[in-house]
């Protein structure tokens, strides 16, 4: 029986002053951790119990799809040298020598790693398909490091790998992981949407986020609650309405006007009397495309059109490019491409630099010092546009698309604004956007760590092929974080039964009063043999004292053993409706059972 007053249970009745989000306030309040660094946290009692608790559903749930491997967190170079991740991770990876000088680092995933356990064991396809998954530390040098254990430097992930003969495999593969996480955040009691994300640093094709909806979160979601569709914004799309185009002027070729001091988009379009939506707006960048064989960063110009009234999406953008990063280009970069000041820059005149394999992805460039010209769709099909000049105080109108100059790549590089066109067809619904936390994630690979890093097989045909792989993310920290995000109010929070540390904390209102503190152990004792996890509180402490602490700590049940104990009843508590009943002494450990079961039950039902 575990008993408080024998506990290490630290609650304050504050939170420092740097916990900006509910989660971060109340894991430092209750007691579950404590900081011991810029994102690095000592987990206490209450909370490993709640991270035990969540990992044996993950556990278990992925135990039915896959075999568990537990890997080295210290891991050598060559792997990642292998995969080219070594240089791209950048300063996110933790980098260290040994005493011989070898390059190291901390393990901020093991794509490599499962990879060269692949590439030495498998032989065959008969071998395949392999799903391996481990739940290991992982490290990653956040710059910014807040928001409690939402971003940190130093946490717990549950990683899987699948290995395939092809497509149609990694399609199962893809396929078991979503339905098995949708299983485990039903059962952790998270209120989750699944999304189509970006795949990062990981790279690949499909790529599905697992969000809960939350004011802490960083990542933005745009949604549709008319069809259900949703996204993350770095992948959202819409349907945009049809824009009035302006009539054109003289003889509808480009016309020079001069604009002075009409730098900005709201001053362009009130000069011309125009919406935003029929100016072309240009954002300059430089954009990094790896390196030279001598290891120096290859950065190229490129030139982004878009309508006035839109936002570049850079994640977009680097996809497109197959960029690592992109900067504002700098004022004598502007002129060596362009010729022309911020603000007043447009495409008209332009040579774009060309595609040397169209469809490619990401796409070959010829070498040409010439800017890489990329125009969202939203300027597709457009006409009489007003655009900056390239000369300061000068912009053109009566300017086409496609007439009036060209392009390299034309994608859709914008992020979606709330209120626009669900982008699914048939769908009458508007987008809304909102915050959200990430919990899991899953990735279709490809072959780009297998063949980068030579891992064959020999397919049905005795022909040598490179293994399709997947990958798939589940922060268990962040599964704590979503789960107090979403129950809490101004006096704690409440954890669903699954995960909480305890199922119920019987509170003995006065631990001095010797039939109140034997009718509260016995109490407990029943309520353990019927296979509940019980927290006794026989602390010397007053009454008010010990609710507000149950109230903080996130137990979902508690009940009161006072003086109405004389009369055959104890007071029953649920934290998530703050509401209270009297219930018979001896009912009231087989009513806690059934709705801690229930609970269970429900949470399990998906």
């Amino acid at each position: 029986m575990h008993r408080w007053s024998k506990l290490f249970i630290p609650t304050l009745r504050e939170a420092p002053a740097d916990a900006e989000v509910a989660s971060h306030k109340f894991l430092i309040r209750a007691g579950y951790i404590r900081q011991l660094g810029a994102g690095i946290y000592n987990y206490l009692f209450l909370g490993q119990r709640s991270l035990n608790k969540i990992i044996a559903i993950v556990r278990e749930e992925m135990d039915k799809i896959g075999q568990e491997f537990y890997l080295p967190a210290i891991l050598p170079k060559e792997p990642w040298a292998e995969s080219g991740r070594w240089t791209t991770m950048g300063d996110n990876m933790f980098r260290l020598k040994d005493r011989k000088g070898a390059d190291l680092c901390l393990g901020m995933t093991h794509e490599e790693v499962m990879t060269t356990i692949a590439r030495g064991e498998l032989r065959s396809y008969k071998q395949l398909p392999q799903i391996w998954y481990q739940i290991q530390t992982k490290f990653r040098d956040e710059p910014r490091p807040k928001a409690g254990l939402l971003r940190v430097r130093q946490f717990i992930m549950k990683d899987a790998y699948s290995f395939d003969i092809n497509e149609a495999g990694l399609d199962e593969s893809f396929n078991r992981h979503d339905v098995a996480y949708r299983t485990i955040f039903t059962r952790c009691g998270l209120k989750f949407v699944a999304v189509e994300a970006d795949s990062g640093a990981m790279g690949g094709s499909q790529s599905q986020e697992f969000m809960v909806y939350t004011d802490a979160g960083e990542d933005l979601i745009a949604s549709c609650p008319v069809c259900g569709y949703a996204a993350n914004l770095e992948k959202a799309t819409s349907r945009l309405d049809p824009v009035e185009e302006i009539e054109p002027t003289s003889d509808g070729n480009p016309e020079l006007v001069h604009t002075p001091g009409c730098a900005a988009i709201a001053d362009v379009a009130a000069f011309f009397k125009i919406s935003p939506a029929s100016d072309i707006k240009c954002v300059a960048y430089m954009a990094e495309r790896g390196f030279t064989g001598e290891g120096h960063e290859i950065w190229l110009p490129v030139a982004a059109f878009l309508r006035g009234d839109h936002q570049v999406n850079e994640t977009k953008l680097l996809g497109l490019l197959g960029a690592s990063q992109v900067r504002p280009m700098h004022l004598e970069e502007l002129e060596k491409y362009f010729h022309g000041p911020a603000g007043y820059l447009g495409p008209v005149g332009l040579k774009p630099k060309q595609v040397t394999n169209p469809g490619s992805s990401p796409p070959a460039f010829s070498e040409t010092g010439e800017l890489v010209v990329v125009i969202d769709r939203s300027l597709e099909g457009r006409k009489n546009m007003v655009c900056g000049a390239n000369k300061l105080d000068y912009h053109q109108r009566n300017v086409t698309p496609g007439r009036d100059f060209t392009w390299t790549l034309i994608a859709d590089i914008r992020s979606v604004n709330e209120g626009e066109n669900c982008p699914k067809d048939g769908c009458a619904g508007k987008l809304v956007v909102g915050t959200a936390v990430e919990v899991g994630h899953i990735f279709k690979l490809g072959d780009k760590y297998t063949q980068s890093m030579g891992a064959r097989v020999l397919d049905e045909n005795g022909k040598e092929v490179a293994p399709i792989m997947g990958c798939y993310g589940i922060g268990i920290e962040r599964i704590l974080t979503a789960a107090i995000e979403q129950s809490n109010d101004a006096n704690g929070f409440w954890l669903p039964v699954s995960i909480a540390p305890f199922s119920v904390v019987i509170t003995i209102t006065n631990s001095a009063d010797t039939a109140l503190r034997a009718a509260g152990e016995k109490l407990a004792a029943d309520l353990e043999s019927a296979g509940l996890d019980v927290l006794l509180d026989d602390r010397d402490e007053r009454a008010g004292v010990k609710f507000k602490d149950a109230d903080l700590v996130g137990i979902p049940y508690r009940i009161n053993v006072g003086k109405k104990v004389a009369a055959g009843q104890v007071e029953l508590v649920t934290r998530a409706t703050s509401t209270s009943e009297d219930v018979a002494l001896s009912e009231v450990a087989e009513l806690v059972k059934k709705r801690v079961q229930e609970e269970l039950l429900l949470e399990a039902s998906f």
